[in-house]
């Protein structure tokens, strides 16, 4: 499937999304047509609109008006929503196929309330995620204080007046280019990684997490050093932080004589371990 126009099936029906502004954005009416048992989708998200704005949801800056594939095969600009935005017109929706997921949604809320007043539950549910997807327990754990040292440079990127997440992305890419040569994207697709919003970090193996926390943690030092300020500023400190990590790289490569960089992903590797497994 086209990456930027894709199908899920719900209950044997076709939801359309589009994965727009790195995230997928999905047809408000193709959930209702699936969670509902009428025949009148857009007559009933008519209504629906209604009762979201009398409830305080804004529907001007919910809502994206995008083109999606119809049945003619032409594309037409449809209502669609972020997943997060979705889940919560879906909590409007008084039908039995949602029930379900509104108990989850609760379930979810309760967890975050607990993980905001005990932050190491949030930690512990994070690894317990990753080990279940057949991660090693040291992986998951360059995985995790890898996390923590992404978190502490955008905090600091973030009180040094770098404020949206273009520029987060450009800083990001300069410190990977510097590390291992390529950016984020082109390592991704060095990878062979299929869906856009797959994490390119949960297919990185130990040595480029370990690389990859390493061109971060010393950015994060040189911009609090140089106590740069700005965009500018702060790309000269990413590209710095990215030099130190990618000279370690390669006098590292010297010495153990093979490249650090790999063009396996965890889908390969898992892949692998269940052939193993059978053998």
């Amino acid at each position: 499937m086209d990456k930027n126009n894709a199908l899920v099936v719900f209950e044997g029906k076709n939801i359309r999304r589009i994965w727009f502004n790195d995230e997928w954005w999905f047809s408000v009416i193709d959930i209702i047509e699936a969670l509902t048992p009428t025949a009148r989708a857009r007559k009933y998200w008519s209504d629906l609109k209604v009762k979201l704005t009398e409830e305080g949801f804004e529907l001007s800056e919910k809502i994206g008006q995008l083109k999606l594939i119809s049945a003619d095969g032409k594309f037409y600009l449809t209502d669609c929503a972020t997943t997060k935005n979705m889940f919560r017109i879906i909590q409007s929706i008084p039908s039995p196929k949602v029930e379900p997921l509104k108990q989850w949604l609760a379930e979810v809320g309760h967890e975050r309330i607990q993980e905001i007043e005990n932050p190491e539950l949030a930690q512990k549910r994070m690894k317990e995620l990753y080990k279940a997807k057949g991660y090693s327990e040291d992986w998951v754990e360059k995985r995790v204080r890898g996390i923590a040292i992404r978190d502490e440079l955008t905090d600091e990127w973030k009180k040094r007046d770098v404020g949206t997440e273009k520029e987060y992305a450009i800083l990001t890419a300069e410190i990977s280019k510097a590390t291992f040569g390529m950016t984020p994207s082109e390592y991704k697709e060095f990878k062979g990684l299929p869906k856009p919003n797959q994490n390119l970090r949960d297919h990185l193996n130990d040595l480029e997490l370990i690389f990859t926390m390493l061109g971060e943690r010393v950015t994060t030092e040189i911009t609090k050093n140089k106590d740069a300020r700005g965009f500018t500023q702060n790309k000269e400190a990413a590209q710095e932080g990215g030099e130190v990590a990618g000279n370690a790289r390669k006098d590292a490569e010297k010495r153990i004589g093979k490249t650090i960089i790999s063009n396996e992903n965890y889908l390969g590797l898992k892949k692998k371990k269940q052939i193993e497994s059978l053998k």
